[in-house]
């Protein structure tokens, strides 16, 4: 019986946000590349497009040897673990997904194998051409051109934002750029995916400082009187104004349009010399009905509505907004930031949720992670965006600058 490996991965720039996934078919003993799969799947979660890929790499497998055992390889743990029956499948979104792949062979000829992210590299890069192709508004197609001249042979798959995998054989290995990685704010890539040694753009985030609300612990988003700093915050400013200044790396300011943000940047730039652009996608979630309220006021009057915001990242405070939705937003801010400030040293001052939904999408953390981080009025924290898709977290929380 003929054994074959097929790699697949997904990803979603936002999670969810706009989605594709990649697969390939290998040969386990010589390495060569029998097909491929890729499709951009609109706005979907990264699980979502993960089990897609395995679907298409599956189905891809089937159409070269039906009577095959097959060796799937991914870097998502979930599905794997998932799949292989060791974790049970709960999300209702994954449960007809898996179904579906559970189905293309029998069970007991495909094994699971998880791989690390960076031997995962082929599919992963089929997955970000995908996306780019999406949002040219094109179907993704091979690059290498006996791949191409394969994959025009084929039937279409249908219209940018089908899920249907489209196989492609291809029966050389591609050569080419390593794309944005998903989650990633898109900027070319290195020739031959060498590791992008450029100057990357590096967000410094500030968090405002103290209100007369900060103290007392209640929530203080976009919805309520939007508050602005007190007297202690703006000694805050201050401080964190000089040690910035002493740094001297701070080139550009971009503030939240929230008062209490503003007046942060303001004194910040006066003290750098620059000027503060408003970036409205940086501003604090809305919290509803919550506004202005500690936790614990919130859980006596709004106790289902706050399980149910502990739960999911899609459950909204009472009139307010999800996580999700912030999410989305704060992606798209760092993706126009990113793409406009490559190379440079930017100052976001922004609130607790934005800033770390921009760490927790660079750690590539699930929304959970939103619950386990500490932020401290006037703190730093450090994010850089290499052109390759790669980030890296420099710093979380430094409140040094406070305590001179």
């Amino acid at each position: 019986m003929r054994e074959l490996v097929v790699e697949a991965d997904g990803g979603s720039r936002g999670n969810p946000g706009p989605a594709g996934y990649g697969a390939v078919v290998l040969d386990p003993a010589t390495g060569e590349t029998l097909a491929e799969a890729a499709e951009y799947i609109g706005v979907a979660t990264n699980n979502v497009a993960e089990y897609k890929g395995l679907i298409a790499g599956l189905r891809a497998a089937l159409d070269l040897a039906p009577d095959a055992t097959v060796r799937v390889r991914m870097d998502s743990k979930l599905v794997v673990e998932q799949m292989s029956g060791r974790w049970k499948i709960k999300h209702p979104d994954m449960k007809p997904l898996a179904a579906e792949a559970a189905r293309v062979f029998p069970p007991d000829r495909v094994h699971y194998e998880w791989i690390p992210r960076e031997r995962n590299k082929h599919a992963d890069r089929l997955a970000n051409e995908a996306m780019d192709a999406g949002g040219r508004g094109e179907r993704w197609t091979p690059r290498d051109t006996s791949a191409a001249q394969v994959a025009a042979a084929l039937p279409p798959s249908g219209p940018p934002g089908d899920a249907t995998a489209g196989a492609a054989r291809a029966r050389a290995a591609l050569a080419a750029a390593t794309p944005p990685a998903a989650g990633s704010a898109a900027a070319p890539a290195p020739p031959h995916g060498a590791p992008d040694m450029s100057t990357p753009a590096t967000f410094v985030l500030l968090r405002h400082g103290e209100t007369a609300l900060t103290p007392e612990k209640r929530f203080s988003g976009s919805g309520g009187s939007d508050p602005g700093l007190s007297e202690a915050g703006r000694r805050q400013a201050a401080a964190v104004a000089e040690a910035l200044a002493a740094r001297g790396t701070i080139q550009h300011v971009v503030s939240s349009p929230l008062a209490r943000c503003r007046q942060t940047a303001e004194t910040v730039a006066a003290r750098l010399g620059l000027d503060v652009v408003v970036e409205q996608g940086l501003r604090e979630t809305d919290f509803g009905a919550w506004e202005g309220l500690t936790f614990a006021e919130v859980r006596e009057r709004y106790p289902e509505d706050m399980d149910a915001w502990l739960a999911s990242p899609k459950a909204a405070p009472t009139g307010g907004e999800s996580f999700a939705v912030v999410t989305r937003r704060v992606a798209a801010a760092r993706d126009r930031l990113a793409a406009a400030h490559a190379g440079r040293t930017v100052l976001l001052v922004s609130h607790v949720t934005p800033i770390k939904t921009l760490v927790r999408l660079a750690l590539g953390a699930p929304p959970e992670s939103l619950f386990k981080m500490e932020l401290s009025a006037a703190s730093l924290s450090a994010v850089a965006y290499y052109a390759d898709g790669n980030a890296s977290v420099r710093l979380l929380n430094d409140t040094s600058h406070l305590r001179r």
